[in-house]
């Protein structure tokens, strides 16, 4: 066990148990450590673990709506890297609190850590499925990064999705080896019909569109392109660098 944040109101302890994170917070939730926490939770989601469980057995909350930090910290991941959210706690009013105020529709809460990873391998197995190759920085990673989207899309039974993600990881991977010097890591998942292609590189700076300043977003881009083809498309800065995803669903078929 390690101390990852700690300032005088509150602590955070991270640990991995079976490919999670469990983050215990020890400490008072107000106005003063809201910001903080949850951008805690949202750093550790971001580096894609399994599930992010958070006990809160040992935190104070004087004020109920404060539980609303791990709802937003919740939505700030939820459609990348969509990582799951969850909380223990021991104390069956903690419980029952969270749960009054909403929060337990969209972070579940649990009495152990033990019934939160069952809860997690149980919306594994039927739901989520996810691949990820680290690519060469060279012009021959997007043929390989083609050829792993028709395997692994074949291999989901999602044919359908095959060109226009094929298409997407293309854009992706083409804008890693054109403004970084990075190798591209590529991570495909499927969640029920959508399909979601992200692509990771060591650059901190943000993918944009950019504007042509005579004709506004006319312009032909790799992002316009993106923007054009998908459902939603967002860049996630990370520890090491950056994600540029794009989620596709039945609508975006080509």
């Amino acid at each position: 066990m390690r101390v990852a944040e700690h300032n005088r109101h509150v602590t955070i302890n991270v640990e991995r148990q079976d490919g999670a994170v469990v983050l215990t917070v020890e400490g008072v939730l107000d106005s003063l450590t809201y910001r903080e926490l949850r951008d805690a939770v949202i750093k550790v989601a971001l580096e894609e673990p399994r599930a992010v469980l958070v006990d809160v057995s040992r935190l104070s909350v004087p004020s109920a709506s404060a539980w609303s930090v791990f709802t937003s910290a919740r939505w700030h991941v939820s459609t990348w890297p969509d990582v799951a959210i969850l909380l223990t706690s021991q104390d069956p009013e903690t419980r029952r609190v969270i749960t009054s105020v909403g929060v337990a529709r969209y972070v579940p809460v649990h009495p152990t850590r033990e019934s939160a990873l069952g809860a997690v391998d149980e919306l594994s197995l039927h739901s989520r499925r996810r691949s990820r190759a680290q690519l060469p920085p060279t012009a021959v990673s997007v043929r390989v990064a083609r050829s792993l989207i028709q395997a692994w899309l074949t291999a989901w039974a999602r044919n359908d999705l095959v060109a226009v993600a094929a298409t997407v990881t293309t854009v992706l991977v083409e804008n890693v080896l054109a403004h970084t010097d990075s190798a591209p890591v590529l991570v495909v998942e499927n969640y029920r019909d959508t399909v979601t292609v992200a692509v990771e590189d060591n650059s901190h700076q943000p993918a944009v569109r950019y504007e042509d300043a005579a004709g506004g977003t006319g312009m032909l881009s790799g992002l316009s392109i993106i923007t054009a083809l998908c459902r939603a498309w967002g860049s996630t800065p990370t520890s090491s660098g950056k994600t540029v995803w794009a989620l596709v669903g039945p609508e975006n078929q080509l």
